[in-house]
């Protein structure tokens, strides 16, 4: 666990995909045809305390959604890719834009387009359900699925190994 929290202790942009790390991975059509999206209540928590922590949050996903971007605005995410399959890719020039290595980069991911993200991130994770190739070039792989609580575990681990996480307890106690 020490080379984990080394590599959670460097994070400075945490990304991630949403089919399957912020929401369960189901695509949910209403009656007229309009995607929705459930997400977990106790991720938000976790990313808000992230970001005020100082750590710069990105969505980079395959899909399009009003959904993402309406919960990115509520969570305060400033940066929110959609509709890129080319994840690494997409990932690498948000990096450079931000002035940071890669190495400062946290990705996490459950499937195929993931791969490179998740391979080539300083800290690379995945999620129980997630692909087997995925899961195995993942530094870490969450005890909870997607869209279950698999983001707060992973804001909770950063946020401990960069000594944030009893300052956001505090505000509660």
């Amino acid at each position: 666990m020490n080379e984990i929290y080394q590599k959670a202790k460097n994070v400075k942009l945490f990304a991630m995909d949403v089919d399957g790390i912020l929401s369960d991975g189901q695509i949910i059509y209403n009656s007229e045809g309009v995607e929705t999206k459930a997400f977990y209540v106790q991720d938000g928590l976790g990313l808000q305390a992230l970001r005020q922590s100082g750590v710069i949050l990105a969505i980079i996903t395959g899909r399009s959604s009003a959904m993402v971007d309406r919960r990115a605005k509520e969570l305060g995410i400033a940066h929110t890719i959609q509709g890129r399959d080319d994840k690494f890719t997409a990932l690498a020039g948000l990096a450079k834009e931000l002035g940071f290595e890669l190495s400062q980069c946290a990705y996490m991911g459950d499937d195929l387009p993931d791969l490179k993200a998740v391979r080539e991130a300083g800290f690379g994770i995945s999620v129980p359900n997630g692909c087997e190739q995925t899961k195995a070039v993942s530094d870490y792989i969450t005890t909870k699925t997607g869209g279950r609580g698999a983001v707060r575990e992973v804001c909770e681990l950063i946020l401990k190994a960069q000594n944030n996480f009893d300052a956001f307890i505090a505000k509660f106690e």
